[in-house]
Protein backbone atom coordinates (compact mmCIF):
# COMPACT_ATOMS: atom_id res chain seq x y z
CA UNK A 1 0.00 0.00 0.00
CA UNK A 2 1.28 3.43 -0.93
CA UNK A 3 1.13 6.27 1.58
CA UNK A 4 1.76 9.55 -0.19
CA UNK A 5 3.30 11.85 2.42
CA UNK A 6 2.87 14.86 0.15
CA UNK A 7 -0.87 14.64 0.78
CA UNK A 8 -1.02 12.86 4.14
CA UNK A 9 -1.76 14.73 7.37
CA UNK A 10 1.32 15.40 9.49
CA UNK A 11 0.10 13.28 12.39
CA UNK A 12 -0.41 10.28 10.10
CA UNK A 13 3.02 10.67 8.52
CA UNK A 14 4.43 10.69 12.05
CA UNK A 15 2.58 7.47 12.90
CA UNK A 16 4.02 5.72 9.85
CA UNK A 17 7.56 6.84 10.59
CA UNK A 18 7.60 5.85 14.25
CA UNK A 19 5.90 2.54 13.50
CA UNK A 20 8.45 1.50 10.90
CA UNK A 21 11.78 3.14 11.81
CA UNK A 22 12.45 0.95 14.83
CA UNK A 23 14.07 0.52 17.22
CA UNK A 24 15.36 4.05 17.63
CA UNK A 25 18.10 4.81 20.18
CA UNK A 26 17.16 7.28 22.88
CA UNK A 27 19.01 10.53 23.52
CA UNK A 28 18.44 11.39 27.18
CA UNK A 29 19.56 15.00 26.89
CA UNK A 30 20.73 17.20 29.73
CA UNK A 31 21.10 20.93 29.17
CA UNK A 32 21.74 23.95 31.35
CA UNK A 33 20.18 27.35 30.68
CA UNK A 34 21.94 30.67 31.14
CA UNK A 35 20.24 31.05 34.55
CA UNK A 36 21.86 27.81 35.73
CA UNK A 37 18.70 25.67 35.66
CA UNK A 38 19.23 22.09 34.46
CA UNK A 39 16.79 20.26 32.19
CA UNK A 40 16.59 16.59 31.25
CA UNK A 41 14.39 15.03 28.56
CA UNK A 42 14.45 11.96 26.28
CA UNK A 43 14.26 12.11 22.47
CA UNK A 44 13.97 9.15 20.11
CA UNK A 45 14.66 10.92 16.82
CA UNK A 46 18.36 10.42 17.50
CA UNK A 47 21.44 8.73 16.11
CA UNK A 48 25.16 9.01 15.44
CA UNK A 49 25.57 10.34 11.91
CA UNK A 50 29.34 10.67 11.55
CA UNK A 51 32.42 9.02 13.02
CA UNK A 52 35.08 11.35 11.67
CA UNK A 53 34.36 13.90 12.97
CA UNK A 54 32.10 12.36 15.62
CA UNK A 55 28.65 13.91 15.23
CA UNK A 56 25.21 13.07 16.62
CA UNK A 57 21.81 14.30 15.42
CA UNK A 58 18.70 14.88 17.51
CA UNK A 59 15.27 15.86 16.23
CA UNK A 60 13.53 18.10 18.78
CA UNK A 61 9.89 18.99 18.39
CA UNK A 62 8.03 21.79 20.13
CA UNK A 63 4.65 22.59 21.57
CA UNK A 64 4.09 25.61 19.32
CA UNK A 65 5.62 27.33 16.26
CA UNK A 66 9.19 28.37 16.99
CA UNK A 67 9.27 26.38 20.24
CA UNK A 68 11.84 23.59 20.57
CA UNK A 69 10.93 22.84 24.18
CA UNK A 70 13.31 23.62 27.04
CA UNK A 71 16.01 21.37 25.61
CA UNK A 72 16.05 23.06 22.22
CA UNK A 73 15.88 26.53 23.76
CA UNK A 74 18.81 25.80 26.05
CA UNK A 75 20.89 24.45 23.17
CA UNK A 76 20.07 27.55 21.12
CA UNK A 77 21.21 29.85 23.91
CA UNK A 78 24.26 27.98 25.20
CA UNK A 79 25.36 25.71 22.35
CA UNK A 80 26.05 22.81 24.71
CA UNK A 81 24.33 19.59 25.75
CA UNK A 82 25.00 16.06 26.99
CA UNK A 83 23.45 12.94 25.46
CA UNK A 84 23.03 10.20 28.06
CA UNK A 85 22.06 6.69 26.97
CA UNK A 86 19.28 4.72 28.64
CA UNK A 87 19.73 1.23 30.07
CA UNK A 88 16.81 -1.06 30.86
CA UNK A 89 17.37 -0.42 34.57
CA UNK A 90 16.78 3.31 34.00
CA UNK A 91 13.69 3.01 31.77
CA UNK A 92 11.19 4.09 34.42
CA UNK A 93 13.27 7.07 35.49
CA UNK A 94 13.73 8.11 31.87
CA UNK A 95 9.96 7.97 31.45
CA UNK A 96 9.47 10.29 34.44
CA UNK A 97 11.72 12.91 32.84
CA UNK A 98 9.50 12.75 29.74
CA UNK A 99 6.62 14.30 31.70
CA UNK A 100 6.00 17.83 30.45
CA UNK A 101 6.86 19.58 33.70
CA UNK A 102 7.14 23.37 33.81
CA UNK A 103 10.57 24.94 33.37
CA UNK A 104 10.83 25.51 37.12
CA UNK A 105 10.66 21.76 37.85
CA UNK A 106 13.88 19.73 38.05
CA UNK A 107 13.14 16.53 36.14
CA UNK A 108 16.22 14.77 37.50
CA UNK A 109 15.12 15.37 41.07
CA UNK A 110 11.61 14.13 40.30
CA UNK A 111 13.11 10.91 38.93
CA UNK A 112 15.52 10.47 41.84
CA UNK A 113 18.57 10.88 39.61
CA UNK A 114 21.90 12.54 40.35
CA UNK A 115 24.33 14.48 38.20
CA UNK A 116 28.05 14.31 37.56
CA UNK A 117 30.24 17.11 36.18
CA UNK A 118 31.19 17.18 32.52
CA UNK A 119 34.71 17.86 31.28
CA UNK A 120 34.30 20.15 28.27
CA UNK A 121 30.74 21.49 28.61
CA UNK A 122 28.72 23.14 31.35
CA UNK A 123 25.64 20.87 31.42
CA UNK A 124 26.10 17.94 33.80
CA UNK A 125 25.84 14.27 32.95
CA UNK A 126 23.29 11.89 34.42
CA UNK A 127 25.48 9.97 36.86
CA UNK A 128 23.44 6.77 36.61
CA UNK A 129 23.65 6.57 32.81
CA UNK A 130 26.08 3.95 31.47
CA UNK A 131 27.25 6.21 28.62
CA UNK A 132 27.27 10.00 28.20
CA UNK A 133 28.36 12.13 25.24
CA UNK A 134 29.47 15.71 25.88
CA UNK A 135 28.38 17.72 22.84
CA UNK A 136 28.76 21.15 21.34
CA UNK A 137 26.23 22.44 18.84
CA UNK A 138 27.35 22.50 15.23
CA UNK A 139 24.10 23.72 13.69
CA UNK A 140 20.34 23.54 14.14
CA UNK A 141 18.54 22.72 10.92
CA UNK A 142 14.97 24.04 10.89
CA UNK A 143 12.75 21.37 9.32
CA UNK A 144 9.35 22.75 10.28
CA UNK A 145 7.61 25.48 12.23
CA UNK A 146 8.06 23.60 15.49
CA UNK A 147 10.93 21.15 14.85
CA UNK A 148 14.66 21.43 14.52
CA UNK A 149 17.41 18.89 13.97
CA UNK A 150 20.41 19.55 16.21
CA UNK A 151 23.80 18.41 14.95
CA UNK A 152 26.31 18.18 17.75
CA UNK A 153 30.03 17.57 17.79
CA UNK A 154 30.96 14.94 20.38
CA UNK A 155 33.81 16.26 22.52
CA UNK A 156 34.04 13.47 25.09
CA UNK A 157 32.45 10.11 25.91
CA UNK A 158 32.04 8.86 29.47
CA UNK A 159 31.54 5.09 29.84
CA UNK A 160 31.24 3.42 33.22
CA UNK A 161 34.30 1.30 33.99
CA UNK A 162 32.39 -1.97 34.25
CA UNK A 163 31.39 -1.72 30.59
CA UNK A 164 34.91 -1.09 29.20
CA UNK A 165 36.70 -4.28 28.10
CA UNK A 166 39.93 -2.69 26.88
CA UNK A 167 40.47 1.07 27.34
CA UNK A 168 43.55 1.14 25.11
CA UNK A 169 41.80 -0.42 22.12
CA UNK A 170 38.46 1.21 23.05
CA UNK A 171 36.59 -2.09 23.29
CA UNK A 172 33.21 -1.80 24.99
CA UNK A 173 31.00 -4.60 26.31
CA UNK A 174 28.00 -3.45 24.31
CA UNK A 175 25.60 -6.26 25.33
CA UNK A 176 26.30 -5.55 29.00
CA UNK A 177 25.12 -1.94 28.54
CA UNK A 178 21.60 -3.36 28.17
CA UNK A 179 20.38 -0.28 26.32
CA UNK A 180 16.79 0.22 25.25
CA UNK A 181 15.31 1.68 22.08
CA UNK A 182 12.01 3.32 21.22
CA UNK A 183 9.46 1.33 19.29
CA UNK A 184 5.93 2.21 18.14
CA UNK A 185 2.81 3.59 19.75
CA UNK A 186 2.54 5.48 22.98
CA UNK A 187 4.84 3.41 25.13
CA UNK A 188 6.56 0.49 23.42
CA UNK A 189 10.31 -0.05 23.80
CA UNK A 190 12.83 -2.73 22.89
CA UNK A 191 15.89 -4.16 24.60
CA UNK A 192 19.18 -5.03 22.92
CA UNK A 193 19.24 -8.52 24.43
CA UNK A 194 17.88 -10.23 21.28
CA UNK A 195 20.76 -10.20 18.79
CA UNK A 196 22.20 -12.18 15.90
CA UNK A 197 25.59 -11.98 14.21
CA UNK A 198 25.95 -11.48 10.46
CA UNK A 199 29.58 -10.83 9.41
CA UNK A 200 30.15 -8.67 6.34
CA UNK A 201 31.18 -10.50 3.16
CA UNK A 202 34.55 -9.41 1.67
CA UNK A 203 34.21 -8.57 -2.02
CA UNK A 204 36.89 -11.13 -2.93
CA UNK A 205 34.87 -13.85 -1.20
CA UNK A 206 31.65 -13.15 -3.10
CA UNK A 207 32.48 -15.18 -6.28
CA UNK A 208 33.29 -18.22 -4.13
CA UNK A 209 30.06 -17.73 -2.22
CA UNK A 210 28.04 -17.63 -5.45
CA UNK A 211 29.81 -20.68 -6.86
CA UNK A 212 28.99 -22.69 -3.77
CA UNK A 213 25.26 -22.00 -4.01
Amino acid sequence: MLFDLTTLKDENAYKLLVSTVVPRPIAWVTTQDVDGSVNAAPFSFFNAVSGKPPVVAIGIGGRAPGDLKDTGGNIRRTGQFVVNLVSYALAEQMNITAIEFGKQVNELAQAGLTTAPSTHVTPPRIAESPVSFECERLVIVEVGVDRGVVLGSVLAIHIKDEFVLDPVRCYVDTPKLDLIGRMHGGGWYARTTDRFELPRIPVEAWPLRQAAE
